[in-house]
């Protein structure tokens, strides 16, 4: 029940934020001497202009391949920390966030390259405008052709950087939230509370580790053209820095933010709401669960692990 309501407010989330999440990269790994977008609103306007709306969907086939399996770790592994660890307290929920995101970074950082990949493509000179991959699928049998299973994993440090701690923000401010406005299952306004805290809690995350996406996603675009520009993290830090200053780590921070609201709204809010329905019918109004308690602490009564 856990994997299945994961799996379709995760789908909603990714539906709902894939088109910011496309303008965010293209931002992050543009040219600084020759930036084709001035900002988050033109990037918008010109994917749409040159692309048509489905340029915003660039990629979408990696994050909707991925979604199954990082849903189940990341619920399975959640619940079962919880279990393990005993007591329900804000730091234990951070804890076992944190270790929901670095198990589920296996599957994370290939497809997050593969939609990387994919959402780049198109974009520079005339002669890389032609189409390198089919779908998210061919794009990572092709690097792999190349490069093995180092070219797949390209990005792993910085996912993992980026993921572990962000993950138990996440965790920690929906539950955080959740508890301090109070949501019960008869309050009419439980809805848009449980939007407000999803939503809240996404924007929490991506503020705590921002920086690191920024360095990830240049070394996932890194090679894109034929030409490797970076050596390593430090390599792209040390570049970054010195050709744009400490605002390259800002880079596409709008369209992040503007994405990461709704996004989580949608994905806790569906996953919550999925949750009290099913169990509702399976349990009764007796056993009914309090939704004001985090999604992550009615795991432990049916881990999907």
């Amino acid at each position: 029940m856990d994997f299945l309501a994961g799996c379709i407010g995760g789908a909603a989330g990714v539906l709902v934020g894939h088109p910011f999440d496309t303008v965010k990269v293209r931002l992050q790994v543009q040219s600084v001497d020759k930036p084709l977008y001035r900002g988050t609103f033109h990037c918008f306007q010109s994917i749409v202009k040159q692309e048509s709306m489905f340029g915003l969907y660039k990629g979408i086939g990696s994050p909707m391949m991925g979604l199954t399996f990082i849903n189940a770790i990341v619920f399975g592994v959640q619940g079962n920390t919880m279990r393990l660890l005993g007591r329900d307290t804000p730091t234990n929920q951070f804890l076992a966030g944190a270790a929901a995101g670095t198990i589920q970074c296996v599957i994370c950082c290939p497809m997050e390259l593969a939609k990387t990949r994919m959402q780049m493509q198109g974009t520079g000179e005339k002669k890389s405008k032609r189409k390198l991959y089919k779908n998210s699928l061919d794009c990572l049998l092709r690097i792999y052709n190349r490069e093995g299973m180092r070219g797949i994993n390209r990005g792993m440090v910085t996912t993992l950087i980026r993921e572990t701690p962000g993950f138990g923000v996440y965790f920690l401010a929906y539950d955080v939230l959740t508890r301090s406005l109070g949501c019960e299952p008869d309050d009419p306004y439980m809805i848009p509370k449980l939007l407000f805290a999803g939503g809240m809690s996404g924007i929490a995350s991506w503020l705590s580790t921002y920086p690191v996406d920024v360095i990830k996603s240049r070394l996932q675009a890194d090679g894109v053209g034929g030409v490797n520009q970076y050596s390593g993290i430090a390599d792209c830090v040390r570049q970054s820095m010195k050709q744009e200053g400490w605002r390259v780590f800002t880079r596409g921070l709008t369209s992040t933010l503007l994405r990461a609201f709704p996004v989580n709204a949608a994905t806790f809010a569906t996953v919550t709401l999925f949750l009290m329905y099913m169990r509702d019918e399976e349990e009764g109004k007796d056993c009914e669960p309090n939704p004001s308690r985090s999604l992550q602490q009615q795991q432990p009564q049916a881990s999907s692990l």
